[in-house]
């Protein structure tokens, strides 16, 4: 599996940080692709990463270059995994209603569009896959998640339309489903949890990178839930 072109979106992040990480172990060249202007110390380095700040792929312009980007340094993408996105905690009652349209845009427009760019250069590779991130609170929307949840329930139906649209073109699409991540922020914002249940952001990397990788070619359309002890 050495050596294929792996683009992340949302890659400043823990989890892309911690799938970059992954990744570059195991030899492949990567797209680090985010929002933020400045990539965080530690992300990998050298001639196989290009890295890609100020990227806004809730505009399909942005989105495009990006991706033709990667094309221009590698020659091509054999798989897109979509971590770009967001979270926002708040009651449908008390809530402000432009949270629907914003949770919308940030974890089912950016999938999207990096997904539109991509797929043709994914076509062209012997083992094209997308992998998304979806939400085990997707399933059963807790309390506060109701704008979240219904935005990451439009990125599993985003994955198994896609799915169902490129499996004649040797290109699979699957979705991982995290419950809690283990990081330092919801670490704050939930003191009292016991830790220990949660997902370290490696063990999802790994998934993903199952799922991009050319041992994954049976599996397409799953919603695959990782969910640690939680």
């Amino acid at each position: 599996m050495a050596g294929r072109v792996i683009a992340i979106t949302g890659a400043f992040g823990v989890l892309g940080q911690a799938v970059a990480k992954a990744a570059a172990a195991q030899g492949d060249r990567l797209a680090l692709i985010d929002y933020a202007p400045d990539a965080p110390a530690g992300l990998p380095g050298g001639p196989d990463v290009m890295v890609q700040g100020g990227v806004d792929l809730t505009d399909p312009v942005h989105a495009g270059a990006a991706m033709d980007a990667v094309v221009e340094r590698f020659g091509g993408i054999d798989a897109l995994l979509n971590i770009a996105g967001g979270f926002k905690w708040e009651t449908v009652q008390d809530g402000s209603i432009e949270s629907w349209p914003q949770m919308y845009r940030l974890n089912v427009l950016t999938a999207t569009n990096a997904s539109r760019s991509a797929i043709p250069h994914l076509k062209r590779s012997a083992a094209g896959r997308i992998v998304n991130v979806g939400s085990s609170a997707a399933l059963k929307a807790a309390l506060g998640m109701g704008s979240y949840a219904a935005s990451k329930a439009g990125v599993h139906a985003l994955t198994q339309a896609l799915a169902e649209e490129l499996k004649g073109d040797g290109v699979t699409v699957n979705a991982v489903l995290p419950s809690i991540l283990d990081t330092a922020i919801n670490r704050a914002d939930m003191p009292n949890a016991d830790f220990s249940t949660w997902v370290q952001p490696s063990d999802l990397a790994a998934v993903m990178l199952f799922l991009a990788s050319e041992a994954a070619t049976a599996v397409t359309g799953a919603l695959v839930p990782v969910t640690g002890r939680v």
